[in-house]
C-alpha cells in the first residue's frame, strides 16, 4: 500500500513538471511574437508619419516654410491713387525680394561671389556678415527685377529664397512728387498723400494683417494730372531760364478750395526717393528735392501782402477805392526809412497805391487800422497760424513776438511775417470769391461741401472792391506781364529782399505773383514763386519779370483745360475763329 502511494506521487510529480515545461515554452513563444508585433507597429507608425510629413511638404507652398520673423510682415497692399479724372498716379506692382536662411548656407564666401555677379553694387562685407550670422532669416536685397530673380535661381545656392512683395510705382515720376509723396521699402507712406493715407487707418489695417491681397478702393485726389504737368514744366523751365535756386506754383479752385495743381522744383522721383553715388554715399543734393516750398516752407511774400492790407482798410471802413493817401515823402520810423521802389512823390489814390505798389501808401492804410486790428485781420485770414489740410508737414508761419507800430508798418507791405505760399493763395482767394475763407484740400470737394465749411472773413462789398483792384492792376499795373488774351487775368506782384543769415540782401530777391482769372467771374487763383533769380524777362529780376511770366504761361496753357472759355471784346461777345 505504501509502495502504491509512492508510485502515484512520483507519477504526479513527473506529470506536473512535464506540463510546466510545456506551458513555459508556449508562453515564451507568445511573448516573442508580441514583442515582434510591437516593434513592427512602432516602425509602421514612424514610416507612416514620415510619409505624411513628406506629403505635407510636397503640397505646401515652400515660401511659407521660411523662418520669417515678426519684422517681416505679409504682402502689404496699398490703394491706387488717381487724379480727379481717374488717371493713375500711384499703384502697386508685385515683385520678388531675396532672403537667406544663414543656418542652411554651406559656403558663405561662394554664395557672396555668385550673388555679386547678378546684383549690382552688392555690399560684400555686409552680405557676408549676414550669411555667417547663423540666424534664421536675413534680407539680402529687396524688390528684384524678374531677370535678377531668374539669374539667381540659376545659381543654385542652397539657403537662398524669394518672397513676394508689393513695390509702389508712380507712372508720372516727379510730375506730382510733392503731392503724392513716397513710401519706404516696406510700402509704408513717408510723405505727401501716401503718408496721409496711412494716417487715415491703413497703418492700423496693416498692423492687424488686413492689407494682404485684398483690393482696396482707389483714393481720388483733387489734382488734374494734365494741369499738374503744365505747372511743373513751367516752374522747371523758369528755374533754369532765370538761373534761380528754386521755383514753384499752385492753382486753387476758389469756389471749392480744391488744389488742382501744385509743384515745387527742384523735386525728386518718388520711384527713387534716394539716390546712391558711385562711392556708395547718399546723394544729398538729390534729397534736397524732397523740400516742398509751396506748403512746407515760409517766406516773406513781399508786396502780395499789400492786397491784404488794402482789403483790411476797405473792410474796416477806413478807406474806399477812391480814397487818397499821402505818398509824397518817405516815412521815418524807429531808425528805419520806408520809401517806394519807384516813388511818384505825390498823393496817391488807393487804385494808384495798388498799381504802383506804394510802400508808403500801404503803410498809411495800416496805420489807420492800428496794430491790434492789423494782427486780428491777418489772423482772421489764416496767415498767422498753421494751415489745416491733408498734406503732412505743413510749415507754421512766423511773426513778431510782440507787434509794435514798426512791425505793423513793415508787415503791411510784406516784410516781418513769413507764411507759406499756399496760405497766401488761400487767403487771396477769400478776397475775391465773395469774402469766404475755404480751407484748401487735396481731395475732391463739391461746392455745397465747400459752402458748409466756408467762413466769412470780409464783406461782399470788400470782395467786390478787391476784384476791381486786381483787375485794374492786371491791365494797368505790374499784372500786365501776366495777362493772357481772352482770360482777363488780374493780380499782384511781390518782390521781397531775401533774408540771408538774418539780414536782408539787397541784390537777392524772393519773387511771387498771385493772380485770379477770369476776373469778370473769378474761379481760379494761381500763385507762382521764384527764389533768387539771377535774371528774368528783358534782364529784370523783379516779380514782374520772373513770377508774372510764369503765371502767363500757366494760364495760357492750363486755362482751356480747366474749362475757361476765352472771351474777346469789351463785352466778351467776340470769340476766336479758325477758318
Amino acid at each position: 500500500m505504501i509502495g502504491f502511494v509512492m508510485r502515484l506521487r512520483s507519477r504526479n510529480h513527473f506529470s506536473t513538471r512535464k506540463n510546466r515545461t510545456f506551458l513555459g515554452a508556449a508562453q515564451r513563444r507568445m511573448d516573442t511574437k508580441q514583442r515582434l508585433a510591437i516593434i513592427i507597429a512602432i516602425f509602421a507608425v514612424i514610416y507612416l508619419a514620415t510619409f505624411a510629413r513628406l506629403v505635407q511638404y510636397g503640397l505646401t507652398d515652400p515660401i511659407a516654410l521660411a523662418s520669417i520673423g515678426d519684422s517681416t510682415t505679409a504682402v502689404v497692399s496699398r490703394p491706387d491713387i488717381v487724379d480727379r479724372n481717374g488717371q493713375l498716379l500711384a499703384t502697386d506692382l508685385r515683385t520678388m525680394s531675396l532672403y537667406a536662411e544663414p543656418r542652411r548656407i554651406i559656403d558663405a564666401d561662394e554664395a557672396v561671389e555668385k550673388l555679386a555677379t547678378v546684383i549690382p553694387n552688392l555690399d560684400w562685407s555686409d552680405t557676408h556678415r549676414k550669411l555667417r550670422s547663423g540666424s534664421a532669416f536675413q534680407w539680402l536685397r529687396r524688390q528684384l527685377t524678374p531677370r535678377q530673380q531668374s539669374d539667381i535661381l540659376a545659381l543654385g545656392i542652397p539657403g537662398i529664397g524669394f518672397r513676394p512683395e508689393n513695390r509702389r510705382f508712380y507712372p508720372g515720376g516727379p510730375t506730382a512728387s510733392h503731392i503724392i509723396g513716397h513710401v519706404n521699402v516696406d510700402n509704408q507712406g513717408l510723405a505727401g498723400m501716401e503718408r496721409y493715407i496711412d494716417q487715415q487707418g491703413l497703418a492700423d489695417l496693416r498692423a492687424a494683417g488686413l492689407t494682404g491681397d485684398v483690393p482696396l478702393e482707389p483714393v481720388k485726389l483733387s489734382i488734374d494730372l494734365r494741369v499738374q504737368h503744365i505747372v511743373r514744366d513751367v516752374a522747371a523751365r523758369a528755374m533754369k531760364d532765370y538761373q534761380a535756386e528754386a521755383a514753384g506754383a499752385v492753382i486753387l479752385d476758389m469756389e471749392t478750395g480744391e488744389i488742382l495743381a501744385m509743384a515745387s522744383v527742384p523735386d525728386y522721383d518718388p520711384n527713387q526717393p534716394s539716390r546712391t553715388l558711385a562711392d556708395g554715399s547718399v546723394d544729398k543734393e538729390y534729397e534736397k528735392g524732397w523740400f516742398n516750398r509751396i506748403s512746407n516752407a515760409t517766406f516773406e511774400m513781399g508786396s502780395t501782402f499789400k492786397s491784404f492790407t488794402l482789403a483790411m482798410g476797405l473792410d474796416a471802413g477806413k478807406i474806399t477805392v477812391n480814397s487818397v493817401v499821402d505818398a509824397s515823402r518817405p516815412i521815418r520810423m524807429g531808425g528805419f526809412t520806408i520809401k517806394d521802389f519807384k516813388g511818384r512823390n505825390r498823393p496817391l489814390s488807393i487804385l494808384e497805391v495798388f498799381q504802383y505798389s506804394s510802400n508808403i501808401g500801404t503803410a498809411a492804410v495800416a496805420d489807420m487800422v492800428g496794430v491790434e486790428g492789423h494782427q486780428e485781420f491777418l489772423t482772421r485770414l489764416g496767415l498767422l497760424s498753421k494751415m489745416e489740410t491733408e498734406m503732412p508737414g505743413v510749415a507754421t508761419p512766423t511773426q513778431p513776438r510782440a507787434w509794435k507800430k514798426i512791425n505793423s508798418v513793415t508787415i503791411s507791405f510784406g516784410h516781418g511775417v513769413a507764411t507759406t505760399p499756399l496760405q497766401t493763395a488761400v487767403a487771396a482767394a477769400s478776397l475775391i470769391n465773395g469774402g469766404n475763407l475755404i480751407a484748401p484740400t487735396f481731395l475732391p470737394r463739391s461746392r455745397d461741401e465747400a459752402q458748409s465749411i466756408a467762413r466769412r472773413v470780409v464783406k461782399e462789398k470788400t470782395s467786390a472792391d478787391m476784384r476791381y483792384l486786381f483787375n485794374w492792376n492786371g491791365t494797368k499795373g505790374s499784372g500786365r506781364h501776366a495777362q493772357v488774351a481772352g482770360f482777363n487775368v488780374g493780380g499782384k506782384t511781390g518782390t521781397a529782399d531775401k533774408v540771408i543769415n538774418g539780414r536782408y540782401a539787397s541784390n537777392i530777391n524772393f519773387n511771387a505773383f498771385v493772380a485770379g482769372f477770369p476776373m469778370d467771374k473769378p474761379r481760379y487763383i494761381v500763385l507762382s514763386i521764384i527764389d533768387a533769380p539771377q535774371t528774368g524777362e528783358n534782364g529784370g529780376r523783379t516779380a514782374a519779370s520772373t513770377a508774372a511770366p510764369m503765371i502767363k504761361d500757366i494760364i495760357g496753357r492750363a486755362g482751356p483745360l480747366l474749362g475757361v472759355q476765352p472771351q474777346f471784346g469789351k463785352d466778351g461777345s467776340l470769340i476766336l475763329a479758325d477758318y
